[in-house]
């Protein structure tokens, strides 16, 4: 039943205790397309599949209370087998000497596929609407009444039940009322009728009421008496804007994202429709996306602190609240709001106690609010989802004379719910967001460290600026000899899956770096690394896991400052723009290579270019150069054109390579990184090949000591001579040929000892009787780091001394 106009609509029946059908109405015919006689003195299960497992009505009513809180939402099997979405109302009837009976009644709510949540919404609202309900024989004598009955005439039930209309109903209205029951019984058929009821109440001087009249049949057709329905018209107006206000709630709470905006959406829609003021504080961890959720029924005598994100009221400037959007709300310890957040159940005060000494006067300024404007009605709220506790939704009256009824909360409750979903999808999405961001700053590098051997610079734009997260990277990676690697790479997707994957695949690439194995090589091992990525992501999704983001593209380069070398690989990534002194600008045709993770077995090719000093190489994503409209070798000429101009720094082509994309729609994460290449000058770097003799560890030191003392760098005599003879050593002993040796001075002391056929040495554990072992723990102690990285025709054994003990001294 929707509102006094669908009444004539409405299937109605009436069973007793056990379920049997014991009337029938012409609608209910209608509706389910059992006659009376197929269906009074049969169980209601014929009609009401559920009642199967009920062995009575109360047992049945009490069900479904409890599985939905008797949403008013269920189906009936038509005669034909068809089942019906409907709404149903059950109302328990009281006879003489405390007999029941129950009056079922039911309207097509349409198919099933239908907003049935809708309708549970509708029909749990109804269900907490005054609707009185009477039944009269052929003689329109009284037999069964509910007790809201009396609210709507003013007639007890001892006063009604065996009484007539005109005994029972001294008014004007009697003659018609009866008038209509005797047609009714005639035709079998319902008719509705409006009156209006004068009642004892103070805040109403009349109460204008629908009643309807069905004929109630039965098991041979004939009439057994009448039903008489009555609805306050007010109430079920009233009824109607609060399911005005949930229709409207689908389409104005959570229209973004914006925990802020929701909770300030849920504030405007209830204002005016029910409510002359509503303040919604959300607990702080939600705005922010950080902190510790607040767990329904952890919270102790510590309350949570929550933060205004929403008000509104009738009057200007919502003047009832203490406190604006964005503030911090006290909440005192007696108080309904407290008692909310502890109990983490809604609260409605219908006449809020004003005198002193209440829960009010907890708070002098809020008390002071309440009293100046006249705040006489209260519900509290909490805002809840998945047992979080979200917030607190409080709303008031204060010009509206009626206080707030039960059927106010239960809409009040429906509003929050849905807002909660909303927040809690909110919530969620800033923590990820949030989470997301602090990743990828944690794995992106805070400072492009290029050394003797590059200045650099470098922009990110994500593809959804709100997110501001996806897979692209860069890094330059100071390697041994003053050497530097650059690197660019770029994850399918966005969002913190590929944030993640993103940082998986740079930690590789540290690693790989670390090892000093060249691009071909390095290249080779992410693509080992990114398949079984995908093979571990395979299976978390075959547990219903999320999986990571698989498949990347990555470009890698080692630049030598020393022989002003820069060699290359690349595996499905764009090539390099490369910018001489002088402005002019080529891509390199360097081999693409396939994607990594494609599984093929591929074998990465490298190319090596000897660059110019303050050559301009521009490692990039493809969101640089593609676009929507334009093709890639559009955006290659649009990038290679903005970083022509040789006289502008690198942050400033930076900001003017950057600039078409920030212009225009984005389809994918932009990641640009611009190195202008250093060389270093002939002094910096002393190098010799020394013969394969007796003495050639004495002759390493001397040469040593010499380029030592010509640098100023005495004070490291001592713990060069150990170096240099143990690295030496080492080479003597492990590889063939004569043996080179190299010092760099740069950012550190760097000195390279290679051979042919080096064999790798390794650290090992020695005891006091071994006569070998301990060079190369001696190396790391006394250096700043070494290691061994291959070379043509052998490898290099390094260390590095740093020089900053020296400028100290």
């Amino acid at each position: 039943m929707r509102h006094a106009s669908d009444i004539s609509d409405t299937a109605f029946a009436l069973l007793d205790e056990q379920g049997t059908v014991v009337a029938w109405t012409q609608a209910a015919e209608h509706l389910v397309g059992y006659s009376a006689g197929e269906v009074v003195g049969r169980s209601a299960a014929l009609v009401l599949p559920r009642f199967e497992a009920a062995p009575t009505m109360s047992a049945y009513v009490g069900q479904c209370r409890a599985q939905n809180g008797w949403s008013g939402a269920t189906t009936v099997r038509h005669r034909d087998g068809r089942m019906l979405a409907v709404g149903m109302r059950i109302s328990m009837l009281g006879g003489q000497d405390g007999a029941v009976r129950w009056l079922a009644s039911a309207t097509d709510i349409g198919a099933p596929s239908g907003d049935v949540v809708n309708v549970w919404v509708q029909g749990s609202i109804l269900d907490h609407a005054p609707i009185g309900v009477c039944v009269r024989d052929l003689e329109l004598c009284c037999t069964w009444v509910n007790d809201v009955m009396e609210s709507h005439d003013g007639i007890s039930r001892d006063r009604r039940l065996g009484f007539g209309i005109t005994d029972a109903w001294p008014s004007v209205e009697t003659d018609a009322a009866e008038a209509m029951m005797r047609r009714v019984l005639r035709s079998g058929s319902t008719k509705v009728h409006e009156y209006r009821t004068w009642l004892p109440t103070p805040l109403i001087d009349e109460c204008p009421m629908a009643v309807s009249f069905s004929c109630l049949l039965g098991a041979d057709g004939k009439p057994l008496g009448g039903c008489t329905i009555s609805v306050d018209v007010a109430e079920s107006r009233r009824e109607r804007e609060r399911l005005t206000v949930l229709s409207q709630a689908g389409t104005r709470l959570g229209s973004t994202l914006d925990v802020m905006q929701t909770g300030q959406e849920l504030a405007d829609l209830a204002v005016p429709l029910f409510a002359d003021g509503v303040a919604v504080d959300l607990e702080q961890s939600v705005p922010f996306g950080e902190g510790t959720p607040v767990r329904i029924g952890s919270i102790g005598e510590r309350l949570p602190v929550l933060r205004r994100v929403g008000v509104t009221s009738i009057h200007q400037g919502a003047p009832e609240s203490p406190w604006v959007r964005g503030e911090r709300t006290l909440i005192p310890p007696v108080s309904p709001v407290a008692m909310v957040l502890r109990t983490g159940k809604s609260y409605l005060e219908p006449t809020v106690d004003t005198t002193p000494g209440g829960w009010i006067d907890a708070s002098p300024a809020l008390a002071q609010r309440i009293r100046d404007h006249g705040m006489h009605s209260v519900m509290v709220v909490p805002i809840r989802a998945r047992r979080v506790l979200l917030g607190m939704a409080v709303f008031i009256r204060t010009e509206n004379p009626l206080p707030f009824q039960e059927t106010d909360l239960l809409l009040a409750e429906e509003l929050v719910s849905r807002a909660a979903v909303s927040l809690d999808k909110a919530r969620q999405y800033r923590r990820e967001h949030t989470a997301a961001l602090a990743l990828q700053r944690n794995l992106r590098p805070h400072r492009l460290r290029g050394g003797a051997a590059v200045e650099a610079a470098s922009r990110y734009l994500p593809a959804d600026i709100d997110r501001g997260v996806g897979g692209d990277w860069f890094d330059v990676i100071p390697l041994s000899g003053a050497r530097v690697a650059l690197v660019v790479g770029d994850v399918v997707g966005h969002g913190i899956n590929a944030a993640a994957t993103m940082g998986r695949l740079r930690t590789a690439v540290h690693t790989l770096a670390d090892m000093e194995v060249p691009p071909d090589e390095l290249l080779a091992g992410l693509d080992d690394t990114v398949l079984r990525l995908a093979e571990a992501d395979a299976d978390a999704d075959a547990q219903d896991w999320n999986p990571a983001v698989v498949g990347a593209t990555c470009l890698y380069a080692v630049y030598d400052p020393a022989t002003r070398r820069c060699t290359m690989a690349a595996a499905g990534h764009p090539p390099p723009a490369i910018i001489d002194p002088r402005g002019k600008v080529t891509f390199p045709d360097l081999p693409t290579g396939t994607p990594l993770g494609i599984g093929l077995g591929a074998v990465f090719e490298t190319m090596e270019l000897e660059l110019p000093e303050g050559t301009l190489l521009a490692l990039y994503t493809d969101g640089m150069i593609e676009t929507r409209e334009g093709d890639i070798d559009e955006g290659m000429h649009r990038l290679g054109a903005a970083l022509s101009p040789p006289e502008l720094s690198l942050e400033e082509l930076c900001t003017r390579a950057m600039a078409p994309v920030e212009d225009q729609v984005a389809c994918d994460d932009a990641s640009l990184l611009l190195v202008r290449t250093r060389t270093l000058s002939p002094d910096q770097v002393a190098s010799w090949t020394l013969p394969r003799d007796s003495t050639v560890v004495q002759r390493a030191l001397n040469l040593t000591a010499g380029q030592l003392a010509a640098w100023g760098l005495e004070g490291l005599q001592g713990s060069m001579k150990l170096i240099v003879s143990h690295l030496v050593t080492n080479a003597v002993r492990h590889s063939a040929g004569p043996i080179g040796l190299r010092l760099i001075r740069h950012d550190v002391l760097t000195v390279e000892v290679s051979g042919a056929d080096f064999s790798s040495p390794g650290m090992r554990s020695t005891r006091n009787v071994d006569e070998h072992g301990r060079g190369l723990a001696m190396i790391a102690q006394l250096s700043r780091r070494w290691g061994t990285r291959p070379a043509r025709g052998g490898k290099v054994l390094w260390a590095e001394v740093d020089l900053a003990h020296i400028s100290r001294r």
